[in-house]
């Protein structure tokens, strides 16, 4: 019998962070830091949204491109935080989570052999989307003493005649790192000089603690070369509703539309009218989880420096970036034996890409109370490795 699979598909390496929560739904007493999503119930009034359009029987397709209402709340929203303005009919689709949005972008841009640059640390799914969709990912390895940002230079030396896209995911899964208007203005100018675009993942855009995030669409010249992606699933701790949209050029939006028809359909009529509620209503609610986190991220962070341990100052998402070079051993071994010995569970920097072998990568959405009882577990093992015991 032949074979029934695709290369493209079984030549993918598998998610580098699965491996570890497996074995800790198994493990008595074990406690993870290793997932990126919130520990908050979603807000009480955007559950009743959705329970409300449960109960009027609102639960058929919506058009492709996501409810009315929704798509004209998603661009007043946009355009209330990040000076951003887009038509709701022509430049906006509602997506199922942002990862789908990630998806039919590279889908809708990439023809075989283009070039998609990503730098790295980065969220797991661009280089295996990028490659699904016929693209050749192109990484670029972000520095610690450049505060995992993208420098002018970096991305200058990465582009060659291929180059079409570039991802741009600030703030930073997993790193938390941030990127100013100063820094994104350097690498605008590189964008429209090589006349390439620009794919902006922002799911983490209310996650920014020391100012107010910035879009690279903001920059002059860049709306028309760049997508928007964002969600609903870390700003609202919505991410069980699969809920994201992107915003963009008419002309690529509408290929997106093309492909989200034929894929997908829809998004969830329910999510979406929930969705709609949290626009509207939900700016106090992450209000007060921006504040929560915040006090987390200094909590992890100044516990991370008195054990001795590099880290430096992560300023967005939930995640810390830790480095643990000092101790001879590979991001894996040290996640693997922290999870024996201890019973905590990490991620190993490499889950992010091979630039992040020597790094562990640490997310702060838990209790307080855990976060204490995971830092003193993480201390112990760091001590005993240091008195070689």
């Amino acid at each position: 019998m032949r074979n029934p699979l695709s290369s493209k598909v079984t030549e993918l390496q598998p998610s580098g962070i699965r491996k570890f929560f497996d074995i800790v739904t198994e493990m008595k007493d074990a406690i993870s830091l290793g997932v990126g999503e919130p520990d908050f119930d979603t807000p009480w009034h955007i559950r009743e949204e959705g329970i409300y359009s449960l109960e009027k029987g609102k639960t058929v397709y919506t058009s492709n491109s996501g409810l009315k209402e929704l798509r004209e709340e998603i661009c007043t929203y946009l355009n209330r935080r990040f000076g951003l303005q887009y038509d709701p009919y022509k430049e906006t689709i509602v997506t199922v989570g942002g990862s789908e949005a990630i998806d039919i972008a590279f889908r809708s841009m990439l023809d075989d052999g283009d070039e998609v640059l990503i730098p790295q640390p980065c969220y797991v799914s661009y280089l295996p989307c990028a490659k699904l969709a016929g693209g050749v990912p192109v990484v670029i390895n972000l520095k610690e003493e450049n505060e995992f940002r993208l420098t002018p230079e970096e991305l200058l030396g990465a582009i060659t005649e291929k180059t079409k896209v570039l991802i741009l995911a600030f703030p930073s899964n997993p790193t938390g790192a941030i990127m100013n208007r100063e820094d994104l203005e350097a690498i605008a100018k590189v964008v429209i000089e090589k006349d390439i675009f620009v794919i902006s993942d922002e799911i983490y855009s209310e996650l920014s603690y020391a100012e107010e995030h910035v879009s690279i669409a903001s920059i002059p010249g860049m709306r028309e070369r760049t997508i928007v992606i964002n969600g609903f699933s870390k700003s609202y701790a919505m991410t069980g509703w699969r809920l994201g949209y992107a915003c963009g050029p008419k002309e690529i939006i509408e290929q997106m539309t093309k492909v989200h028809q034929f894929a997908i359909m829809c998004a969830p009529t329910t999510s979406q009218y929930a969705a709609v509620e949290a626009l509207k209503h939900g700016d106090p609610d992450v209000a007060e989880m921006r504040e929560a986190y915040n006090n987390r991220r200094r909590l992890v962070v100044s516990s991370l420096r008195e054990m001795g341990l590099s880290c430096f100052e992560p300023l967005g998402a939930f995640y810390v970036f830790p480095c643990i070079k000092e101790f001879g051993m590979t991001s894996d071994e040290f996640a693997t034996r922290l999870l024996q010995e201890e019973k905590l569970a990490v991620v190993p920097g490499t889950a992010f890409g091979d630039c992040g072998e020597g790094y562990l990568r640490i997310s702060y959405a838990y209790s307080v109370e855990q976060l204490k009882t995971a830092l003193e577990r993480l201390k112990n093992f760091v001590e005993r490795l240091r008195n070689n015991i």
